[in-house]
């Protein structure tokens, strides 16, 4: 398990912390959250962010928090889930702000992450799953190369799931 952040031009991925709870309390409780099953509490959020980190502990891989280069706010979350160990992992991304929105961060964390996924994971390949009224994920999970997969099935978790693989 690699503790190492991963840098691009304008972000530093971190794993997630205790002080990014306020930032991700705030997304989870907002309409951004629509397309994840929220919105949610504060403490429906507070688990979900302790899952995240401990699912470092658990696959030795997992998500990272965006935060930006320039002042260290944390502005969403990229990287691999694996709820189901006989499925490839599940690759996500989230914007946890509207004003962050449209400026290329969730494309440049991912395109990021993706670099470093097979090494990280162990994995060939990535699910991706996306709400299917979520058109700017959809447009970008197009634009990391991943491909529709028409036969799969939706989790019983995101029933309004589009699945998509990315080849690593």
């Amino acid at each position: 398990m690699t503790r190492t952040p991963i840098e691009t031009e304008r972000l530093i991925l971190v794993h997630p912390q205790a002080h990014h709870l306020a930032a991700y309390v705030a997304y989870c409780s907002s309409h951004r959250a629509r397309f994840v099953g929220g919105p949610f509490d504060a403490a429906k959020a507070f688990e979900k962010l302790c899952a995240m980190a401990g699912h470092w502990n658990l696959r030795g891989f997992g998500r990272h928090v965006m935060t930006l280069r320039t002042t260290g706010r944390a502005i969403g979350h990229v990287g691999a889930l694996q709820i189901d160990e006989a499925e490839p992992p599940e690759m996500t991304w989230t914007l946890w702000s509207d004003d962050v929105e449209g400026q290329g961060y969730a494309f440049e964390a991912a395109h990021a992450y993706l670099e470093t996924a097979a090494a990280a994971t162990g994995a060939r390949e990535m699910l991706v799953r996306i709400d299917r009224e979520n058109l700017r994920s959809r447009r970008l999970a197009a634009r990391l190369g991943a491909q529709p997969d028409s036969a799969a099935t939706s989790p019983r978790w995101m029933p309004e799931a589009v699945t998509f693989r990315i080849h690593l």
